[in-house]
């Protein structure tokens, strides 16, 4: 393998980016897998993430098998499994971060132009057979929507895995309600490896260079030479030009398309389902599995996926890829295994669409007639609704969503509906998440004053909310809400009970713990993705008491209901 580090990399108004380039040891021209963004391209995975390495080592050993994984980075393609198959791997550091001076701003438009500038660089150059494909998680994934969308020439197929697609409502404000994770992440991993952070930050272990240098700023210097991304989000309550500028036109991407997407990641999950149903591309495919988000994509299982699909698209191999079926699901079960299965649709054209209704506890397929309002803390566990235990297994794979009636002693209200089952001995079950080891297993977000649909983009299983304006509640008068509820799967047993949590907090797993803990977050089942900050939750407004109305069926919950096969 030919390693060439800090490689200058030209953008159209005269910056210099610097990349890593990996290429295979011989003068022909092969095919490009890239990425570009802010998290050092120098900082090795064993450092920089050490506690998802040593969980990556322990539980997926085939993800390190193989390699000597000294070229390991964060989200990223491991050039000693890519190389030797004919690939280049090059890995740029977007401008203002790692060792590309200039302007650290996040997801923005100049941004995505030197990405467009680097993949057309990348095509061009005499090692290249001018076919450049991106393959990276999360950061690494969501830029790749953007930058698709400008359509690079050279451009030849993406595969963002686990990547969001609208910055207000995926990575910001779910249902209008702030989440802390943006804060945390952009402190602990973009900044720590902005460009001058120099000899605070990390070395390379390779070439014994800065990851985040060579110079050596002042705090001062470096804060001027950043947009505070996530602040500007946190100040901006609605959506405008601002996150409009940072979320992509997926009718614009053309390219064929693989969008692995997590059934539980509070960050990734909706985009990628909404960016496989989005994009013009008449070649896309959709993956879904569970596990760590970062698991799935060093397994064999998911490099094995991805060469096959870049293999077909950039390669020109035969890979079976002709056969994919649209989508590929690993259906989820209780004890945590996964059942796969092709299909041809999203969501199924096959799902029984099922409302289930809130009813003094229960949850029923009956609309109750007449039953009393119930009331709630806001900031306090909420109200349960259960069925009896099933008499048969039930699978539910899809998007959901809740109608609810409320009312506010407030002018707001936050509410979040959480999905749960419980075992026939009453214990909760969770299952591993994209970042949480006892996540939830489904949960939708909505603040009140947020309410208003955008009736055009709108469906019945997926209400699209316009966050343009705010709508205040008047203190005891009755409104109607949809809640969008993040696509999941769970089949659930012959004895358990399915369950519906409404509340005005983050719903938290029972028990003492002790939890696990990330960027300072106690993780209870939303990893790191929780709403607590004060600012935008001022309890004088929504630690207020919420009044849920169920009668005459005014609150209930849609379901994707998958009947069972001839199988079983």
């Amino acid at each position: 393998m030919r390693i060439e580090w800090d490689v200058a990399v030209p953008m159209s108004d005269g910056a210099i980016l610097r990349a890593d380039v990996f290429r295979p040891d011989d003068d022909g021209a092969h095919p490009v897998l890239m990425t570009l963004g802010p998290y050092g391209k120098g900082l090795a995975f064993q450092e920089g993430f050490a506690g998802m390495w040593q969980r990556l080592a322990a539980e997926y050993p085939d993800a390190l098998a193989g390699s000597s994984n000294r070229f390991q980075v964060w989200e990223t393609a491991d050039p000693e499994k890519w190389v030797p198959d004919g690939y280049i791997c090059i890995r740029v550091d977007s401008r203002g971060a790692g060792r590309s001076p200039g302007l650290l701003d996040m997801l923005s438009p100049q941004e995505a132009h030197d990405y467009y500038d680097a993949i057309e660089w990348a095509g061009t150059q005499p090692w290249s057979s001018g076919k450049v494909g991106l393959l990276g998680i999360s950061y690494y994934a969501a830029n790749q929507w953007i930058v698709a969308a400008l359509r690079p020439p050279h451009l030849t197929a993406i595969c963002p895995w686990e990547g969001f697609t609208d910055f207000y409502r995926d990575l910001n404000r779910h249902g209008g309600i702030l989440s802390r994770f943006g804060q945390a992440w952009q402190d602990h991993q973009i900044f720590t490896v902005q460009h001058g952070v120099g000899e605070r930050g990390r070395v390379n272990p390779n070439t014994g260079e800065l990851v985040a240098g060579p110079p050596t700023l002042s705090d001062a210097e470096l804060s001027l030479n950043r947009v505070e991304t996530i602040g500007e989000g946190k100040r901006r309550n609605v959506v405008d030009d601002f996150s409009a500028a940072r979320t992509p036109d997926l009718s614009q991407i053309e390219v064929p398309v693989l969008s692995a997407a997590n059934w539980a990641h509070h960050l990734h999950t909706r985009g990628n389902f909404d960016g496989w149903d989005k994009v013009a591309s008449t070649q896309k495919w959709l993956e879904v599995h569970g596990f760590e988000h970062y698991a799935e994509f060093y397994t064999d299982y998911g490099v094995a996926l991805q060469k096959r699909f870049f293999g077909h698209f950039l390669s020109g191999e035969d890979t079976g890829w002709e056969t994919q079926p649209p989508v590929f699901l690993n259906v989820r079960h209780v004890d945590g295994t996964f059942e796969q299965r092709a299909e041809q649709e999203w969501p199924l054209a096959r799902t029984q669409w099922t409302r289930f209704y809130l009813d003094d506890g229960a949850l029923t397929t009956t609309a109750p007639a007449s039953t009393t309002p119930i009331d709630f803390a806001a900031l306090g566990p909420g109200a349960e609704f259960w069925t009896p235990p099933l008499s048969q297994p039930l699978e539910i794979t899809g998007p959901a969503s809740a109608r609810l009636r409320i009312a506010s002693s407030t002018t707001d209200a936050d509410l979040f509906v959480t999905v749960r089952v419980q075992d026939s001995d009453g214990r909760e079950v969770s299952l591993v998440s994209a970042i949480d080891p006892h996540g939830v297993l489904g949960v939708g977000w909505l603040r009140a004053s947020h309410r208003e649909l955008d009736d055009a983009a709108s469906l019945p299983y997926r209400p699209w909310h316009a966050h343009t304006r705010e709508m205040p509640l008047t203190p005891g008068d009755p409104v109607d809400v949809d809640v969008e509820i993040w696509p999941t799967s769970i089949v659930v047993p012959t004895g358990y009970r399915l369950g519906i949590t409404v509340s005005g907090r983050d719903y938290e797993m029972p028990g003492d713990g002790p939890w696990p803990v990330l960027y300072g977050i106690e993780n209870r089942g939303n990893g790191v993705f929780v709403h607590d900050d004060t600012d935008d939750r001022p309890t004088d407004v929504f630690g207020g008491s919420t009044t849920l109305f169920t009668a005459d069926g005014a609150s209930s919950v849609l379901l994707p209901i998958i009947p069972a096969t001839d199988e079983g």
